[in-house]
């Protein structure tokens, strides 16, 4: 009996243990090198850098980037997810491009900041930001 429940025991360890880590796998947001489709060209790879060189988790949520913890700005949690873009824009890729070069153009009063992203740059965000499901 002693040695079912140890047997059992192990079992249910190496069950749980497996589970954790498929969950910390599916979790991970290691960014694709593969652009995805509402981005076509970007790489969200080169985003992920670029989101972390412009500094902007000091002002979001950001999964998947280090230290992204910001409160200031509206948490990105499944971005792509989203049908608008700070209320203005539908959520689509070259949306996303000109919202991310050109906040204030889009919506005067935002908060958002001028931080004089390159299209390229732009385009690498938002394929990345199109990532996190």
């Amino acid at each position: 009996m002693r040695r079912t429940r140890s047997v059992r025991n192990v079992m249910l360890l190496g069950i749980v243990g497996v589970l954790v880590l498929g969950w910390a796998a599916a979790c991970s947001s290691s960014p694709s090198s593969t652009p995805p489709p509402q981005v076509p060209g970007g790489s969200p790879k080169r985003g992920a850098e670029a989101i972390v060189r412009f500094g902007c988790g000091a002002c979001h949520v950001i999964p998947g980037i280090q230290g992204a913890v910001g409160k200031v700005g509206p948490p990105l949690i499944d971005f792509s997810e989203r049908g608008y873009i700070a209320g203005e824009l539908p959520n689509n890729g070259p949306n996303l491009i000109r919202w991310i070069m050109d906040p204030k153009g889009v919506e005067p009063g935002t908060d958002m900041p001028d931080l004089g992203v390159s299209p390229q740059q732009a385009q690498d965000i938002a394929a990345y930001l199109f990532t996190l499901r």
